[in-house]
């Protein structure tokens, strides 16, 4: 009988080696490796909502009448050469890893790989469309995809038109915080069940953040209630308020989505039609459906498939020779005055996540201008974060966070000072340093840092005429020795665990 080889993010029925496959037909292998188990220091929720999906998924299976080998083993490896001498399988087969090197060894280890089916742009697809373009800009990809798929289009008999007249709504959906206090959609915690609690009894020592509530979706029939209460609630809301950041509310109107769409409860199809079938009904504006969906079949895919055509080289992309590890603010080991990383801390402490302009200009913002090495910072997202993936982090912090592959993702670097913050979260109001100043001991480190990492890099970014309004200020700075000095003061607290 041969083997189907299920991996740990591919938890779906109806995908890649084990769609439309009945019980008897195959054995179904799970394996859970102790070395990538204790490779790194994981975020409790990330962890247990990995190792309880694939728990609950095995039980799934055997519920239908599959055979389940579901075991752990030191490696990968180790456990599937222990599947073999256990049942003589006639074959193995899986699907394509996720991963640039499991993808590599599997074949190595005599599994036959089918396509990856659970997006909607398959690399070779991806590979397709880049062909022959000097830049791969989300925005093309993007519309690509719109065409391609049939999403939010129109034929007005000029052919395929985007509905509504107009590609992209984030114009509209970069409105700062609400200033009124208002309530936002909330969520279903799932009871944690018997597999739950076993699978956190058994978690190694060591790790970061708060033990799992039941916040994320462990079965595909958990996910399936978080995609309709979203789509109920949430995406109606979601739009004009999707950059800002508030203290006290961790999630806004975001989806919180991704972890299930990685490790695959849901399919990103669903998760599209499912966000234009309220549209059409009249239950969400344009604005909102088209950012979601912008995220989703552009954002996501084309993060994807700039992994793989990029890889493996990409991964050891550093333009900027940042060298510095990262700080004990971000890894738990120690506290901050700083109140935007502080919040967005607390959020990701409690729950494994923070949105996406936190990740991006409060994390990545200080770790761009401070000089985070990216594979360390990316290491330390891929394990903190409940969706976290190599193929997803690499991307986001290489390219687009901490512009270390010189401007091949992004033409520009996201660097920012404290004005920033101050229009885009309520953090600022009560923090003890100044998002104005740039010098002195209340002078916010974003500001600060913001002008030294353009002075330290003013040869690297000389010829990108998206930062030559901000190098002329920079030069123009009658002050910037001092706030150079003051840089100097705010990188060693920031290594020390003092700021």
């Amino acid at each position: 009988m041969p083997t189907v080889w299920v991996l740990g993010d591919q938890l779906h029925r109806q995908c890649g080696a084990l769609r439309d496959r009945s019980p008897g037909e195959c054995r179904v292998l799970l394996v859970e490796s102790e070395a990538l188990v204790g490779s790194v220091r994981w975020h409790r929720q990330r962890l247990h909502l990995v190792l309880s999906a694939m728990e609950h998924f095995a039980a799934e299976l055997r519920a239908e009448g599959f055979e389940v080998d579901h075991r752990r083993a030191p490696t990968l490896r180790a456990g599937l050469a222990a599947h073999r001498a256990a049942y003589a399988p006639s074959s193995v087969m899986a699907m394509e890893p996720t991963s640039w090197t499991a993808r590599e060894r599997l074949p190595e280890w005599d599994v036959a790989l089918v396509p990856d089916d659970r997006f909607l742009c398959h690399p070779t697809q991806f590979a397709q469309w880049a062909a022959g373009r000097a830049r791969l800009t989300m925005e093309d990809f993007y519309r690509w995809q719109r065409l391609r798929l049939g999403v939010l289009v129109e034929d007005d008999g000029r052919g395929p038109q985007p509905l509504g007249g107009r590609w992209n709504y984030d114009h509209d959906n970069r409105e700062p915080p609400p200033r009124d206090g208002r309530s936002w959609p909330g969520i279903t915690r799932f009871d944690l069940d018997d597999i739950d609690r076993a699978v956190l009894t058994r978690l190694p020592d060591g790790l970061v953040g708060a033990d799992p509530d039941g916040t994320w979706p462990v079965t595909r029939a958990q996910a399936l209630v978080r995609l309709r209460e979203f789509v109920d609630h949430g995406l109606p809301l979601f739009g004009p308020h999707e950059d800002a950041m508030l203290a006290k509310e961790w999630k806004l109107a975001h989806s919180v989505l991704a972890s299930s769409m990685n490790i695959g409860l849901l399919r990103p199809a669903e998760v599209v039609d499912a966000a234009v079938v309220a549209f059409q009904q009249g239950r969400v504006p344009i604005a909102s459906v088209e950012g979601f969906v912008r995220q989703i079949i552009g954002w996501r895919e084309y993060v994807w498939g700039v992994y793989w055509q990029w890889m493996p080289e990409y991964r050891g992309m550093n333009r900027l020779d940042a060298h510095r590890p990262v700080p004990p603010a971000f890894t738990g080991d120690a506290p901050t005055e700083m109140a935007c990383v502080r919040n967005t801390m607390a959020h990701l402490h409690e729950h494994g996540y923070a949105h996406h302009i936190e990740r991006l200009m409060v994390l990545g913002n200080l770790a761009l201008t401070a000089g985070v090495d990216p594979w360390a910072m990316s290491e330390w997202m891929r394990a903190t974060f409940v969706d976290g993936a190599e193929w997803v982090m690499l991307p986001n912090v290489i390219g687009m966070a901490l512009h270390a592959d010189g401007g091949r993702m992004a033409t520009k670097p996201y660097a920012s000072g404290g004005a920033y913050l101050k229009k885009m979260s309520d953090s600022c109001k009560g923090c003890r340093f100044d998002p104005g100043s740039r010098v002195g001991e209340r002078a916010c480190p974003f500001t600060t840092l913001y002008w030294d990492f353009l002075a330290r890099n003013e040869s690297a970014f000389a010829k990108n005429h998206r930062l030559a309004q901000p190098l002329a200020g920079m030069r123009r700075l009658s002050d910037l020795p001092a706030v150079r000095e003051r840089a100097v003061e705010v990188l060693a607290r920031l290594d020390a665990g003092t700021l």
